[in-house]
């Protein structure tokens, strides 16, 4: 027996050692030798890090907190149904609500819409609206680039898109916003002359909302729209406005009636001409001008003389 043995661990040897046995089980050049460890390392990895969330709940609640789970499930499960008007809250399809156990925010992010559950006495949550807020900036007295103090007033439309960002960054996401959109615009318009706020509201409402959105985007809000809503002047400004205007439009009213002037001068040194070298013409001109009169039924008519005829009266010459 034992010779047989040793004859059948030799062959295996042998058959080990041989080049066709040596291919058969050599990978090839650039082939991942074992590819069965891959899944297992993503399963691995995959347990590991859940371990290490749970072991993060867990010891950031601590064994004190723990021991108060517990204990408060003890009392839910003792107390029931009573505590599931306590335990169970609603929140709606335009909310969410940001967990908080023992003053950490619990894994999984904000709740809603719909019904959750919380633990009493352990558990706390604060509601979140994520509808479009709109707000109105108070008038701001501003000085312009070029020495003018204006009031102006913007309208603000704002929403917020992380719920846990805008609790935990920011003590009051809405409050902070209106307060930074008052800033943002007396920055904003001071950098502008008049003449281009009264013009140029588009480009200063989308420049105001590029800063705003800038700023408010670690705070979990984005700044959809802005509009710059009214510009007050002053009113002295607003005569000395007015009467700018009306002198510009007199003086342009003056340059088109002497315009029209010089145009009729020349038209009429034209026609004396025609005139001079055809006198007849002169007389059609009477009768054109006799005929304009009667047609408005005037009772009064008057009749031009020539003043050739009067050359040929004998008293002419005196």
């Amino acid at each position: 027996m034992q010779q047989q043995h040793s004859i059948l661990k030799k062959q295996s040897t042998s058959a080990e050692n041989s080049p066709n046995h040596q291919a058969s089980h050599t990978p090839p050049i650039g082939f991942y030798h074992n590819t069965s460890s891959r899944p297992s390392e993503k399963q691995n990895t995959k347990e590991t890090i859940r371990v290490s969330n749970s072991a993060a709940v867990n010891e950031g609640i601590g064994w004190c907190g723990f021991i108060l789970l517990c204990l408060s499930y003890v009392l839910i499960v003792f107390t029931v149904p009573f505590s599931l008007t306590v335990c169970l809250k609603v929140v709606q399809e335009y909310e969410r609500a940001v967990m908080f156990r023992l003053g950490r925010i619990l894994p999984g992010g904000a709740r809603g819409p719909g019904m959750f559950f919380i633990v009493p006495c352990i558990d706390s949550y604060t509601k979140v609206d994520l509808r479009t807020v709109t707000f109105d900036v108070p008038p701001q007295e501003i000085l312009t680039r070029d020495s003018v103090t204006v009031a102006v007033d913007a309208v603000v439309y704002f929403r917020i898109f992380d719920p846990i960002i805008s609790v935990t960054n920011v003590e009051d996401a809405p409050k902070s916003t209106q307060l930074l959109a008052a800033t943002t615009l007396r920055n904003v318009l001071g950098t502008q002359s008049l003449q281009e706020i009264l013009s140029d509201r588009e480009s200063i409402a989308l420049s105001m909302q590029t800063t705003l959105d800038e700023c408010t985007e670690s705070w979990g809000v984005r700044v959809e729209r802005v509009e710059v809503k009214d510009v007050r002047l002053p009113v002295q400004l607003q005569r000395a406005m007015a009467a700018e205007a009306e002198a510009a439009r007199e003086a342009r009213a003056k340059v088109i009636a002497a315009e029209g002037e010089h145009k009729a001068s020349k038209a009429l040194k034209e026609a004396a001409d025609i005139i001079h070298r055809s006198p007849i013409a002169l007389q059609l001109r009477y009768l054109q001008t006799l005929t304009a009169i009667a047609s408005e039924k005037n009772s009064t008519i008057v009749f031009p003389i020539p003043i050739d005829i009067l050359n040929s009266l004998p008293f002419s010459n005196k």
